[in-house]
């Protein structure tokens, strides 16, 4: 299996290691022809306006919305996540999305980059405990649609409770940076999702 890593910004290089050590073939995608190549998609944190322009920019806000269209499973972390929400709120008015998962996120939700903190999550689906998470200037989510699987929840603090892993579908994403913890939990998850959708 080929999965891509958008690399247009942010924690590419780690959610590159993290698949290659889930055992998958992982590859950097700039463009739409890298696109093509691949089987399954992830969206990186980092800055999701900076992601949004860039899209644009490189030709991929439409590819990419069209081949979660079309049934690629995608998975994103932290503005991943925001990159894949219908609805962004605290965005730029010109920010874009490719509106995969029918939700509303709230951008920098926990805070500015001196409020980024490590908590526990609870997960559905993945076993072996809570996930110990690392939050940077993260999102969570303010609500979901009815397909929407709402998989974790913080545990603990002042933001118990708040949403912060979600599944619809073949599209998959965390508020959390998973890629930065080396707990390969989630990221055999979404490659266990995408061996799923390649043999169907």
């Amino acid at each position: 299996m080929n999965i891509g890593v958008l690399a247009l910004q942010g924690d590419v290089r780690e959610h590159l290691a993290a698949l290659a050590e889930s055992d998958v073939l992982a590859r950097p995608v700039r463009r739409p022809e890298e696109l093509a190549d691949v089987e399954a998609l992830v969206i990186p944190g980092g800055e999701s306006t900076a992601i949004s322009k860039l899209a644009v920019a490189f030709g991929l806000l439409d590819p990419v919305r069209k081949r979660i269209a079309d049934g690629m499973p995608v998975y994103g972390s932290c503005a991943g996540m925001i990159m894949l929400a219908s609805t962004v709120l605290d965005g730029r008015p010109d920010q874009e999305s490719f509106h995969g998962i029918d939700m509303t996120v709230r951008r920098n939700a926990f805070g500015r980059q001196v409020d980024s903190f490590e908590g526990d999550v609870a997960i559905d689906d993945i076993e072996g405990g809570d996930f110990h998470a690392v939050f940077i200037r993260a999102p969570w989510v303010e609500e979901v649609g009815d397909d929407v699987r709402v998989l974790g929840r913080v545990t603990g603090g002042p933001a118990a409770g708040r949403i912060v892993a979600v599944r619809q579908g073949n599209l998959l994403a965390t508020a959390f940076h998973p890629e930065l913890t080396g707990d390969l939990r989630v990221h055999r998850y979404f490659v266990e999702m995408v061996r799923q959708a390649v043999d169907v």
